[in-house]
């Protein structure tokens, strides 16, 4: 048996395509727990809504495959799931006009056992889902994604300064929030 984790993603991609189901499952399967967490994260930082991100979470692997299967030229795995993932997103979005106000764990990677710790974290979660919506996404992509600006302006399909002004103004909003709360921890 081929050993798949050893594979880069154009060879899997490929492998995708093979006539033997089983290859073409193993070949999925490992894109999949590659980038899963990742996608998943995303929709949960950016969109808020949990059950929301699981219906959504599903479709777009399922898009991936078909895309995959259609020949579709993927330069970037990564950034192809996160277009999927976010145009779905704004779709369902758009079609139940739903507000998301679920606020849990965006930061839980970060927030250490103690109490202080775990209270300071919420306070940035909170913080992060007041943005603005257009600079919440720049800002998560950035900090949680590790996108450089090239790679969000690209993503998004915006200028480059558009990019850097969304994440400036985004720290800045971050910061004004937080400075009330953390001058009262001192």
């Amino acid at each position: 048996m081929q050993e798949y984790t050893n594979l880069t993603d154009k060879e899997l991609l490929i492998l995708i395509n093979a006539d033997d189901n089983k290859i073409k499952s193993s070949a999925f399967t490992e894109i999949y727990n590659r980038y899963n967490k990742r996608i998943y994260l995303y929709y949960r930082k950016v969109f808020g809504d949990k059950s929301f991100g699981d219906d959504v979470f599903q479709e777009t692997f399922l898009k991936f495959l078909k895309a995959v299967e259609n020949e579709t030229n993927i330069d970037n795995v990564l950034s192809f799931l996160l277009k999927i993932a976010r145009n779905l997103s704004l779709n369902q979005k758009r079609t139940n006009n739903k507000i998301f106000t679920e606020l849990e764990e965006i930061h839980s990677i970060y927030i250490d056992k103690q109490y202080e710790n775990k209270e300071l974290g919420q306070l940035i979660e909170m913080a992060v889902e007041l943005l603005p919506e257009n600079y919440k996404e720049a800002f998560i992509l950035q900090v949680y994604e590790d996108f450089s600006y090239q790679e969000i302006a690209d993503f998004l399909e915006l200028p480059l300064p558009t990019i850097r002004n969304r994440i400036v103004r985004a720290k800045s909003k971050l910061r004004e929030t937080l400075t009330p709360y953390l001058e009262v921890q001192r």
